[in-house]
């Protein structure tokens, strides 16, 4: 009976019901690609064919498009490569990238089409900080989703392991003698962690954990937390008192945004009651500084 069921694996029958099935799978892969695709030039369309974009993106070094970004729940990145593939990138050489790339056309190879967004350096603060706040921009090694609308690279630049790590000179020169850091990773990212404290020159303490309720896809199973890494160099041990400690729960249940890698504020009021009256700075930071922090990075208000 095995032996007569293997025969049909040498049949053209068989060979033809393989190779339809592929091509349904790649047609299909295809289709959801170029809607994307489509989709987000007719958001560059419609954003760069407003008055109001005309008027005000250049006047307010780029508040505009945070302020568009935030609100309908996309990054500025993201909106900058829509734009830039509408106004920069013409038909022909829309054209020729289908007809070079063919099926495996995707968003990402788009925007390696597209200039990258305008940069200039940011000089860190001149002082010295008690308490550092950061979310890294993680490089991960694969896609997040097969649409590669959630992979991080397509919401703003990433740095890998090394590049972290380099930032040991930053990190000294803003970091004050007592330190305490705050720093958010995901569970793949965990084996990064200890190599940057090493580097940075902190001891891992403890961690909070962020459980957004509403599970999202993963590879090993669904996943709906965050790790928010405590670590600290000399004395870095809360400066409330020890009633206070105990009323904070090491998790905590927010609903997550719809804003990519936006972290709830909840998390920077704890900070602000664990360590009160200190020196506070974020790293990686977005949009404007509440009172009592300062920002640094690319993504925030002047």
């Amino acid at each position: 009976m095995g032996k007569q069921l293997a025969t049909y694996k040498q049949t053209e029958q068989y060979e033809t019901l393989v190779e339809e099935s592929r091509a349904i799978i790649t047609e299909g892969v295809f289709r959801s690609r170029q809607e994307l695709i489509d989709t987000y030039r007719q958001l560059g369309e419609r954003i760069c064919t407003d008055d109001l974009y005309k008027k005000w993106e250049q006047g307010s070094q780029g508040k505009f498009m945070r302020d568009l970004a935030q609100d309908i729940g996309k990054s500025v990145q993201t909106l900058y490569y829509a734009t830039q593939f509408y106004s920069k990138l013409g038909e022909k050489e829309f054209s020729n990238a289908l007809e070079n790339y063919g099926k495996n056309i995707s968003w990402r190879k788009i925007i390696e089409l597209l200039p990258g967004p305008k940069t200039e350096e940011i000089k860190l603060p001149d002082d010295k900080y008690e308490v550092l706040y950061l979310d890294p921009p993680w490089a991960y090694d694969v896609d997040l989703s097969n649409k590669a609308t959630r992979s991080p690279e397509n919401n703003y630049p990433v740095m890998n392991l090394e590049e972290l790590k380099a930032m040991k000179g930053e990190i000294n020169k803003i970091a004050s003698k007592d330190c305490v850091m705050f720093m958010w990773t995901t569970a793949p990212k965990l084996n990064w962690v200890f190599p940057i404290l090493e580097a940075w020159g902190f001891d891992y303490k403890t961690n909070f954990i962020w459980d957004k309720v509403k599970p999202m896809m993963g590879h090993y199973s669904s996943v709906r937390h965050e790790i928010l890494i405590i670590a600290g160099r000399g004395s870095s041990v809360p400066k409330c008192d020890g009633k206070t400690i105990q009323s904070i729960d090491s998790v905590q249940s927010i609903d997550k945004t719809s804003v990519h890698s936006q972290k709830p504020e909840d998390f920077r009021k704890i900070i602000e009651t664990l360590y009160p009256n200190t020196k506070k700075i974020e790293l990686f930071a977005r949009g404007k500084a509440p009172k009592g922090w300062v920002f640094f990075g690319n993504q925030c208000d002047a």
